[in-house]
């Protein structure tokens, strides 16, 4: 595609939430867009950008502050106070860099894309005169959730043990995302905020695809009319192959030990199990203990595990991190490893990247929810999706080193559904983001809409 000079081409201002797992989807929309002519600018907060290993060269990078520049989160020691502090400080200094942008014609900016969990961005942006787009970051079904009890259709403290909602199949307390359950709020109050202002939004933008989720996309359409899918966003070398060079998604925080690779290379087909809780899950001991035992125990099969530097010293001091039948990493390319024929399975904590990460790539899951969306995006792999087992945990939520084996044993012995549904739902993504699939036909909607606005010479919803 023959790229317009930065003064024709619409300017999109991406704004991210400062965790790695929120950063990640937002960036791969960028290049999707960037793709379709858009000019794009990432903005971050001076505490996540300060701690980056690599940042991907072609997306151009600008930072607010969040008042606490220097740790962020950590700084705060507390998430209420992070919360209200970056509320206050982040939508000044958001506002700051739209009036500096605006201050030349080649940067002035066209539309805001925010994180949903950021909606004083979308007030910022209306004060400019600028389109919004709140980028929704979980599934639909956990959308759903949180929306109804927004509207008050939901309490807190769940009472029922049957949860009844539009579009959704039933679901217990155990399917529900675990800030229902949490004494403090906070973090409940956070998610709720994401629909605070929702309905001024000019377009909402899902993090799925159609075919996915069709039943609960068809009910948010009736709610937000504007709201497409465009998942899933994903690095494009994994599906369709449209970005060039376009393997990882090119920020973090974390260095990969691409070693694994080899290590990878030189097992049989089928024959590894992958074991990764992501970027923020915290194990216990004890869990830790548990899930060691279980890989020692499942001696048929070989074994890849990432445990982050933070939680190394919580293994068990007589695991060794390297063996004939296992290795242990701090980080990894997880769509590398994924991808390869030698991993017979991913034993995960259900957060919505990876779950859309092994949906795409047909890998067969053992799923291992701890906290927030994971237990609902668990209950759809196991018995919608039907791509995976979920685990049983014991009263004090200390994983099951018998029923973990078993759950692998299950994938890793058998023909069986979930290995052919894995594929299905491989093909469903690969022509969702394909030329002329449902989410390629949204993103060239949106472009096509701030295109329009920018040949107009206006700011006003097209």
């Amino acid at each position: 595609m023959e790229k317009k000079s930065s003064s024709k081409r619409p300017h999109c201002l991406v704004l991210t939430y400062p965790l790695q797992g929120h950063i990640n989807p937002m960036l791969q929309f960028s290049k999707l867009l960037e793709n379709q002519g858009v000019r794009i600018t990432l903005v971050t907060t001076l505490s996540f950008y300060s701690k980056l290993q690599s940042v991907a060269s072609s997306i151009a990078i600008e930072t607010i502050s969040d008042g606490f520049d220097k740790g962020g989160a950590e700084e705060a020691g507390g998430l209420k106070t992070y919360l209200d502090k970056f509320w206050q400080v982040g939508s000044e200094t958001f506002a700051q860099l739209l009036e500096k942008l605006g201050e030349s014609k080649d940067d002035q900016v066209d539309c805001v894309v925010y994180n949903a969990c950021l909606p004083w961005a979308l007030d910022v942006a209306k004060r400019f005169g600028i389109v919004g787009a709140s980028y929704l970051t979980q599934n639909m079904s956990v959308n759903s959730i949180y929306y109804h009890l927004h509207l008050g259709k939901l309490q807190v403290p769940l009472t029922q043990h049957e949860i009844s909602l539009p579009a959704l199949p039933k679901l217990h307390p155990q399917d529900m995302p675990s800030f229902f359950f949490d004494g403090d709020h906070t973090s409940l109050d956070f998610v709720l905020g994401q629909f605070s202002n929702i309905h001024k939004a000019d377009w909402v933008l899902c993090n799925t695809f159609h075919e996915l989720d069709q039943e609960i996309v068809d009910w948010g359409v009736k709610i937000w009319p504007k709201l497409k899918t465009i998942g899933p966003n994903i690095p494009t070398f994994f599906l369709d192959k449209r970005c060039e060079n376009d393997q990882d998604y090119g920020i973090t925080q974390y260095k990969s030990e691409e070693y694994c690779m080899e290590w990878l290379d030189g097992k049989p087909k089928g024959s590894v199990v992958y074991v990764s809780f992501g970027s923020m899950v915290a194990l216990s001991e004890e869990k830790m203990e548990e899930i060691a035992s279980c890989l020692r125990e499942c001696s048929s099969y070989y074994f890849l595990w990432v445990v982050r530097a933070s939680e190394e010293t919580k293994l068990p001091k007589d695991f060794q991190k390297r063996t004939e039948k296992g290795l242990v990493v701090t980080w990894c390319s997880q769509l590398k490893v994924l991808a390869h024929e030698a991993v017979g399975c991913f034993v995960t904590h259900c957060g919505w990247n990876s779950t859309l990460e092994t949906l795409c790539l047909g890998v067969p899951t053992v799923a291992v929810p701890f906290w927030s969306d994971q237990n609902t995006n668990a209950k759809f792999i196991a018995d919608v999706w039907k791509i995976g087992i979920r685990t049983s945990t014991e009263d004090k939520k200390v994983l099951l080193r018998e029923s973990l084996k078993h759950c692998i044993e299950e994938i890793m012995d058998r023909d069986n559904e979930m290995k052919t549904n894995g594929l299905k739902w491989r093909s469903s993504a690969l022509r969702a983001v394909s030329e002329g699939g449902s989410s390629y036909e949204n993103i060239v909607e949106f472009t096509s809409s701030l295109s329009l606005q920018k040949l107009h010479g206006s700011s006003k919803f097209v």
